[in-house]
């Protein structure tokens, strides 16, 4: 079986391969690009919104190469005079999210994007691809880029008071995660400072996050409300907050998101971050976590920890869903004859490149969902959604259920060869 101490080996073969020096291209700064996607069910067109430069960039400025080929969008910077590909990141949206649900079967809608990059000394060309149905990326938009253009927004973001409530390390060697307030009045600032700490704690208390502790800064980003809260529309309420936030997502009572995109950005310019979680004022129960997107949870519930932790590990790692009995707003997610991208669930179509390595030689295969084979690393039926066709690696696991005692082995990897890309 594969040991987690061949990890940081295996991951510096990874990106060795894919380096690109900072300083030939960029500038200590962050270029971001608003825009819209629109479409339906079948059609997607993409709007550019602004472009504007940012104090200053909080990532890596040695793994600036994407290694992970996840999620359903991608954007590529190349140098404008010599074609070479100097930055990649994949990426999730709520927009992708809708498109499988049967109202995008019936109307167009719009959705905010953001995409950030380190700021550009030269021209570049902006690249933004799409995943298809069958797994395979193709170009959606491109546009090029000139850092010197004067319709690059220069203004100073919202002055939002960042306070480090974790960590001390270098923003670039360190995995940086700024929590966005949403629902917290002026006067509830103190309360969201100490609930980030909170959080802090139980993200500290998961593997392997506990092992890095001190490589993780965590920044509590103040983003007043007029009122205390969030919607909840299937209960008549509503309630003035900062970034808008509601339950009830693609008509899903416990899902819990904001759309607005591009107020969360820049209430989170105030921080170097290479992650954003919006921390909602809310004792009841939901959240959501979008691939490179956002993670949300709320504050005061229960099972906010292990609601925390799953959703993170939606944003951070691009973990699966593995559970398949509950509702969702979701039709024929995956395809049964594609490999999902998610490192933590197969359809088996080339599960050689998944987890079978983790799977020792006395387990069955399919492994059956059975409590005998509680904390083994096997190819349990059901997750993704379905019953039938997906499998996932663990009977329980973080990203099946809130009474799992934590990731599963599959899960951790994942997460760990993520966090050392951070930190690099």
């Amino acid at each position: 079986m594969k040991s987690f101490s061949v990890l940081p080996l295996l991951f510096l073969a990874l990106s060795l391969q894919a380096q690109v020096a900072f300083d030939d291209y960029f500038t200590d700064r962050t270029m971001r690009f608003d825009f819209v996607m629109a479409g339906n069910s079948t059609t997607t067109k993409v709007f550019p919104v602004s472009f504007r430069e940012e104090p200053f960039w909080g990532g890596s400025l040695v793994n600036l190469i994407d290694p992970f080929n996840y999620g359903n969008f991608r954007y590529e910077i190349f140098d404008a005079v010599t074609g070479k590909l100097i930055y990649s990141r994949g990426f999730c949206t709520l927009y992708q999210e809708w498109q499988t649900t049967a109202e995008a079967k019936q109307m167009e809608r719009v959705f905010q994007e953001v995409a950030t990059f380190p700021f550009p000394k030269n021209k570049v060309n902006f690249v933004l691809s799409i995943r298809g149905r069958d797994g395979q990326f193709s170009r959606l938009y491109e546009t090029a880029i000139d850092p010197a253009s004067y319709f690059i927004t220069r203004e100073k973001p919202e002055a939002s008071l960042a306070t480090r409530i974790a960590g001390s390390g270098d923003p670039h060697t360190s995995l940086d995660i700024a929590f966005i307030a949403e629902g917290y009045t002026s006067a509830e600032m103190e309360k969201f400072r100490n609930d980030v700490k909170r959080m802090a704690e139980y993200l500290f208390a998961e593997a392997p996050f506990d092992k890095y502790k001190d490589r993780i800064n965590i920044w509590a980003v103040e983003a007043p409300s007029q009122q205390s809260g969030t919607d909840v529309p299937g209960e008549g309420i509503y309630v003035n907050t900062a970034l808008s936030s509601s339950y009830y997502t693609f008509d899903v009572d416990r899902y819990l998101t904001t759309q607005s995109i591009h107020r969360l950005n820049d209430y989170a310019a105030s921080a170097p971050h290479d992650q954003i979680i919006v921390l909602i004022n809310s004792p009841r129960y939901g959240g959501g976590g979008v691939y490179n997107y956002y993670s949300a949870v709320t504050a005061d519930h229960n099972l906010t920890p292990m609601v925390l932790t799953h959703e993170f590990g939606h944003g951070f790692a691009g973990l699966g869903d593995e559970y398949y009995s509950s509702e969702v707003a979701y039709e024929e997610f995956y395809p049964l004859d594609v490999e999902p991208w998610e490192p933590n669930i197969t359809t088996r179509v080339n599960f050689d490149a998944k987890w079978k390595d983790l799977i020792a030689k006395s387990v069955p295969i399919p492994t059956p969902n059975d409590k005998r084979y509680i904390g083994v690393t096997g190819l349990f039926e059901g997750g993704g959604y379905s019953a039938r066709g997906i499998y996932r690696p663990s009977y329980d696991c973080r990203m099946k259920s809130n009474v799992a005692d934590g990731f599963c082995e599959v899960c951790q990897e994942a997460l760990e060869k993520m966090i050392l890309f951070y930190l690099e």
